[in-house]
């Protein structure tokens, strides 16, 4: 595996290889979703790329860019185990040469962003869409994969990548939870004892949710007060139900519902998201 941490060398190496490309874009930190992630571009390409970069321009004033977990000899470690041919590392002045305020920015219309986690967190999407198409013009990847979780991110992807007519294929890549049904995630690093004891609330409240509708309960205001019973004790940003193809929020649920949700908890104030959808057929 090439470990590169400049555009100029990862270039050169890319005009090497033979075969189809796969690109798993990270922030690092890497877990057992991403690893779900990198099998399956593994599986599916003759050659992976990884990336591990903490963007900042997809951070607001306050969040956590400072703090947010680097480990890249453990992240490297892994992508050599599962037969990564490139991990991408570069610095944050190789990816932006110049300052936030002067950069092109790819920003998506309002009515993907303005809502969910875009609307808590200005600009954040902004940085994600920018990041993502400056990864795959520089490595002109066949496939890219993406986790469920960050289903919104997911969505917004896919648009661009329609949009802006990108030539790559998006992957959608399941949630992957741990044994207690805790989505998996960097920040749950982030967790003391007492507040992942409350974060499986989360969890808890969306299979709930499910098991609900499942009932016959389709009415959105009592599956949404069911949810805020469980959670209990969380900060909760939102939960809402949107239609996964079209995320237009609904007032009553049906078998294209996603339903979603942000909340923090409060010993460590770390945000989590999650979701799940109520119909299993895709």
């Amino acid at each position: 595996m090439k470990i590169i941490d400049n555009i100029k060398e990862l270039k050169e190496e890319l005009k090497k290889i033979d075969g189809t490309l796969g690109l798993v874009p990270t922030m690092g930190a890497l877990h057992n979703g991403h690893l779900s992630l990198i099998k399956k571009a593994v599986s599916e390409n003759d050659n992976v790329v990884v990336s591990v970069f903490v963007n900042p321009i997809q951070f607001g004033i306050g969040e956590d860019l400072d703090k947010y977990p680097r480990q890249l000899q453990k992240d490297t470690e892994l992508c050599q185990n599962e037969g990564v041919k490139i991990l991408f590392a570069p610095m944050v002045s190789e990816m932006y040469q110049e300052d936030k305020k002067n950069l092109t920015l790819i920003c998506p219309p309002y009515e993907v962003v303005d809502k969910l986690c875009g609307k808590s967190r200005p600009g954040h999407f902004d940085g994600v869409c920018s990041v993502v198409a400056k990864l795959f013009n520089l490595t002109k990847a066949n496939k890219a994969y993406f986790g469920q979780k960050d289903a919104q991110q997911l969505f917004i992807i896919k648009k661009m990548v329609r949009d802006l007519n990108f030539d790559i294929e998006i992957v959608a890549c399941p949630i992957v939870r741990e044994t207690d049904n805790l989505a998996l995630s960097s920040r749950n690093q982030y967790l003391t004892q007492s507040d992942r004891k409350l974060a499986l609330n989360i969890s808890k409240a969306l299979f709930n949710i499910k098991k609900l509708f499942n009932d016959g309960i389709d009415d959105v205001r009592a599956l949404v007060d069911s949810a805020l019973k469980i959670m209990e004790g969380l900060d909760v940003e939102y939960i809402e139900f949107v239609d996964k193809n079209t995320f237009n929020f609904q007032t009553a649920a049906d078998k294209n519902t996603l339903v979603l949700i942000a909340a923090r908890v409060p010993e460590s104030n770390t945000r989590l998201i999650d979701n799940i959808l109520l119909w299993d057929a895709m």
